[in-house]
């Protein structure tokens, strides 16, 4: 079951690597998905600059959440119910009895 998850987020990781190179950076000038309304650059006039960057952008927010999503599955999966034991789990608190003899007073004497 581990490594079936592992394998889907890898994918995901690498769908979300790849649509974020896609994306058409803020100057423009990095954007692999092209630039204009259709002509020679980009997806060859199927969409348009601006239906393109929605596409892009929702499919960018579904893969992190997918991704986040996966993150947290696999650590509850990895887990396997194996809990760390703390070091206080073994101590063992004397109580006031059991270190004071018998004969002792509880309260200290008061002076006048």
């Amino acid at each position: 079951m581990s490594n079936v998850l592992l394998v889907i987020h890898l994918l995901v990781a690498l769908a979300l690597i790849g649509v974020i190179l896609l994306q058409k950076s803020e100057g423009g000038a990095l954007g692999i998905g092209g630039g204009g309304s259709g002509g020679a650059g980009g997806m060859g006039g199927l969409m348009s600059g601006r239906s393109t960057a929605n596409l892009l952008t929702r499919t960018t927010a579904i893969l992190a959440a997918c991704f986040i999503g996966l993150s947290l599955l696999h650590t509850i999966v990895a887990d396997n119910g194996s809990r760390t034991s703390s070091i206080t789990d073994g101590l063992v608190v004397p109580s006031v009895e059991d270190v004071l003899p018998e004969d002792a007073p509880l309260s200290p004497p008061v002076s006048e």
